[in-house]
């Protein structure tokens, strides 16, 4: 039987009575709600029985109200009950209000609740990213001076654009402890920079320093977060630019140049010194080596001398007739050695004239270096003179022999 059909759940009826059995019919008692609602305003209208329009009078029945009001409470606490379903996501943590008051954190997935007014709920995202710009708002261009203006320890003003990213570690404490926690978190950042920047030197905080204050401010900036309760936990804080101001540019770049240029010049001058001192260093250790192996030399010398005179002494006093005339003839040995002239005693008897023997020895050098490329390789191999100068050898000797005799003739 379809739904529609007037006569639905309206089986056994007598005489068009509800049944004893069996749910009631909505639209029926719908049509029956408004007929008697109709014949209310009649009746308040003054238009009792059939006149003014013949309608019939319907004859009211508690039951069938009673039973409609009963189906719409019994629909209105389920779809009241049904509101309590909340889906919270991986990334959320959801907080439980139970009259305005906090119960309970829950996690991620299908929860329930009772419903409103008993009970609410709020969805806090833990995981995500927030960022809190200082000093410009979306680009570096866009600068707001009064928070990106400070004053350094030298009594400088330096213009600092910087962000700060931070998470919550604790959503209770984020919603409930503080009323603006992001506003909390940029006056906090502007408070940390500041304290910072004005202990710090512009130098510093210009160049060398600014990974530095970045740390430092990090830490500051999470202590004062923790003493006001705030949840937040800071992540990381990026210096974004930091320069003097725009007034001042020209005659600070002129300074940056200079310092530049100092720098330059004191590293030249320190590369001139690593190459000219190790040098110097090096000459005066060759020089103190020298004249300690000098000094080596002649104690050595002296040492040595002095060993040999006492041994020709002791000699000496043993046979002095033969170590004097040892003596002499090393002596006079040595002297000749050295030099090319032949002294000739004139006193003697004989007639011998003055040799140039210096002359002979030096052709006889300059003669034997120019026949020592001519020999053979037999001659080279057995070490012994040519045939040619043996003879010229012996032609000189014998000349010199017979100029002897002729002279002692």
């Amino acid at each position: 039987m379809s739904l529609n059909d007037p006569q639905w759940g309206n089986r056994g009826n007598d005489g068009g009575k509800r049944p004893n059995q069996g749910p009631p019919d909505l639209e029926e008692l719908w049509r029956d709600f408004n007929r008697r609602l109709s014949g209310l305003f009649d009746k308040r209208s003054g238009g009792g029985g059939d006149g003014g329009g013949n309608r019939p009078q319907v004859e009211f029945n508690p039951k069938f109200l009673g039973g409609g009001i009963s189906l719409l409470l019994v629909l209105i606490a389920l779809v009241w009950l049904a509101s309590g379903f909340y889906i919270v996501d991986a990334s959320q943590r959801g907080l439980v209000l139970q009259f305005g008051k906090f119960k309970e954190t829950t996690e991620s997935g299908l929860r329930w609740r009772l419903p409103y007014p008993i009970q609410s709920h709020e969805l806090v995202n833990i995981s995500g990213v927030r960022t809190v710009e200082v000093g410009y708002r979306g680009s570096e261009r866009n600068k707001v001076l009064k928070e990106a203006l400070m004053l350094t320890d030298d009594e400088n003003i330096i213009n600092i654009q910087f962000a700060v990213q931070y998470i919550l570690k604790d959503p209770v404490d984020y919603i409930f402890n503080n009323r603006h926690p992001d506003d909390a978190v940029m006056q906090v950042a502007e408070t940390a920079i500041r304290e910072i920047v004005g202990k710090s030197r512009m130098d510093f905080v210009l160049y060398e320093g600014r990974e530095q204050i970045a740390v430092n401010a990090s830490k500051l900036m999470q202590d004062i977060l923790d003493r006001y309760k705030t949840g937040i936990l800071i992540s990381k804080v990026t210096m974004q630019n930091a320069q003097p101001p725009e007034q001042v540019q020209a005659a600070f770049d002129d300074a940056v140049k200079a310092g530049q240029d100092r720098e330059r010049q004191k590293n030249e001058g320190q590369a001139y010194a690593n190459d000219v001192v190790p040098k110097a260093q090096g000459t005066a250790s060759r020089l103190l080596q020298e004249a300690e192996g000098h000094r080596q030399r002649i104690v050595s010398t002296a040492e040595g001398d002095a060993s040999r005179f006492r041994q020709i002494n002791a000699e000496y006093a043993k046979a002095p007739e033969v170590t004097r005339s040892r003596m002499y003839l090393e002596t006079m040995q040595q002297v000749y050695a050295n030099t090319s002239k032949v002294m000739v005693d004139s006193k003697g008897q004989g007639n011998l004239l003055y040799l140039p023997l210096d002359k002979l020895m030096q052709q006889a050098s300059g003669q034997g270096a120019a026949e020592a490329p001519a020999r053979s390789p037999q001659a080279v191999l057995g070490d012994t003179p040519a045939p040619a100068a043996v003879e010229r050898n012996d032609i000189r000797s014998r000349d010199a022999l017979r100029s002897r005799d002729r002279e002692a003739r």
